[in-house]
């Protein structure tokens, strides 16, 4: 590839994507010594000066956005004629290739995917920041799950996304709200349908208002608003519909959205979702699912099922109606009716007085033990003082009443106990794991050295914060680790005191071959090191 600077700071050294509004580039700011990833913008009809000051104007101010689900803008440079946007560069995959490569999404999944977009559009609405173009190719998912929206501003530099005075459609019209389709501005609730709609497509295989060739049959079909709920999004379901209200007043905001995204229980527990004022146009999936019952409280001698930690990773979509509340079940038959009151009391008193006879028999067994004791110690003048001699019937044998803890046979079941005990302590010890990386940079090779095997050993290898930040789960953990046949870490170098650089080599099962270099830093835990983040 020719060699090529960019306003003098931005080396391109890779081509990594392209689309309608441009082409990507990973580059090197030469400046700082990072990699971002350049953008060149590019128009049919071409940039006069005043598409160049405004493209700069937008893009400035969408880099004040700075949220983890969100890709960080840094600069907007002119460069032969043509805005550059520079922004933070993310190993990770688009939404699109995904489900290219994996067809129709897990509703969870899905689910996950849209909670952190909508966390990350919400906080571009409080800026005043309105992307105009979210779909599957402007949203990026890392291979431990993260997932940020990139491409703020471009709908903007490009004269938004809408059907401009020549006529000429700039944006992707499979997923623009009604309003928009119809001629109007979009402003943030075509946001939140654009979100709906990239959603719905991950779940059903491809967007509402489906995927056609003829342009202008398609805008039709979005202008008039009318779609088929979704058949795989169970749960999902009736936040999809709200999304997609044709209505844009009546659509929640992308606050609201973040939340309702996040309520979204797949362990079958039903969770309301709010309802507008005005009822959405598109309401067939709202009739077919009715309100959730509420949860009554469970019956006194009944205890509660134990909760879930965690809902399985791919769990089948459940019925279309409501299922029972976990805590419910029926009221018990009338052959096991609850004790009453008076049960309880005569109940106890006869408790009482077994156990008070229990008690009077010991103290008279003991009382004559200690009479045969002092018999037979004036009859044996051989007995030494201050020590118990074992009385033995006739046969030979201690009798069956001698009470415990006062003669060395008593004692030596309190020695086996023991024995046993340490017995399995020493079992326990012998089932130890063994010793973990004693520095960081051992600790990387050997993580990246057992992939892509052991994945439920090495994802126990990264932080509660790792997973926490990103909003990592194990099927998508899993899910990305699946694509390669073979991992290699290499050039791995202690940084600092708890960061390591290396160079990771992806190897695909057809032969296909990917390398990144990312700095980790890890942390200790229980004597192992974890991984606590990682950046390119």
């Amino acid at each position: 590839m020719e060699d090529r600077t960019i306003a003098g700071r931005y080396k391109l050294t890779e081509r990594i994507g392209s689309g309608g509004m441009g082409v990507v580039w990973r580059a090197e700011d030469v400046r700082l010594r990072r990699v971002v990833a350049v953008k060149e913008l590019l128009a049919r009809t071409g940039f006069d000066q005043e598409s160049v000051d405004r493209a700069v104007r937008e893009g400035r101010i969408a880099a004040r956005l700075q949220h983890a689900n969100v890709i960080a803008l840094y600069d907007v440079v002119e460069h032969d004629g043509h805005p550059w946007l520079v922004m933070e560069y993310l190993p990770s995959r688009s939404l699109a290739t995904v489900m290219s490569e994996r067809g129709k999404l897990p509703a969870e999944e899905v689910a996950r995917i849209g909670a952190q977009l909508a966390s990350g559009l919400a906080a571009a609405h409080a800026a005043g920041v309105v992307h105009r173009d979210v779909k599957p190719g402007n949203v990026l998912v890392t291979e431990f799950g993260t997932v940020k929206v990139t491409d703020f501003g471009t709908s903007r530099a490009a004269d938004e996304v809408t059907v401009t005075a020549s006529g000429m459609l700039v944006g992707t019209p499979a997923y623009l709200s009604p309003e928009v389709a119809r001629g109007g501005k979009g402003e943030f609730p075509a946001d939140v349908f654009a979100l709906g709609a990239t959603l719905y497509a991950a779940v059903e295989g491809e967007p509402p208002f489906g995927l056609d060739g003829n342009t202008i049959a398609l805008l039709h079909r979005v202008a008039d608003g009318r779609f088929a709920p979704p058949a795989n999004a169970g749960p999902l379901a009736p936040v999809l519909m709200r999304l997609l209200d044709s209505d844009p007043a009546t659509r929640p905001t992308m606050a609201e959205t973040a939340r309702m995204l996040q309520e979204v229980r797949f362990d079958g527990a039903p969770v309301p979702v709010p309802v507008p004022a005005k009822a959405p146009a598109a309401t067939a999936i709202m009739t077919s699912l009715p309100d959730p019952e509420p949860t009554p409280e469970p019956e006194p001698s009944s205890p509660a099922p134990a909760p879930r930690t965690t809902p399985p990773p791919r769990p089948a979509a459940p019925p279309r109606t409501a299922p029972p509340p976990p805590a419910s079940r029926p009221n018990p038959p009338p052959a096991d009716p609850a004790p009453r009151s008076g049960d309880e009391d005569r109940s106890g008193n006869r408790k009482a007085l077994l156990g008070l006879a229990g008690v009077l028999l010991v103290v008279a067994v003991a009382g004559l033990l200690v009479w045969l004791l002092n018999r037979d110690g004036e009859q044996s003048p051989a007995a030494q003082p201050g020590t118990t001699t074992t009385p033995a019937s006739q046969d030979g044998e201690p009798p069956a009443d001698q009470p415990q803890g006062t003669t060395e046979e008593q004692r030596e079941p309190t020695a086996t106990t023991t024995t046993t005990t340490q017995a399995e302590a020493t079992t326990t010890t012998s089932d130890a794991p063994a010793p973990t990386p004693a520095t960081p940079d051992q600790a990387i090779s050997d993580y990246y050295g057992q992939m892509p095997g052991n994945l439920q050993g090495l994802f126990a290898r990264l932080s509660d914060n790792f997973k926490a930040s990103r909003g990592l789960t194990y099927a998508g953990y899993e899910d990305f680790w699946n694509d390669f046949s073979e991992v290699e870490a290499s050039n791995v170098q202690v940084t600092g005191p708890n960061t390591v650089a290396a160079t990771i080599t992806y190897t695909r099962p057809g032969g296909g071959r990917e390398q990144e270099n990312h700095v980790y830093t890890l942390v200790q835990a229980n004597g192992q090191w974890l991984i606590d983040s990682q950046s390119p």
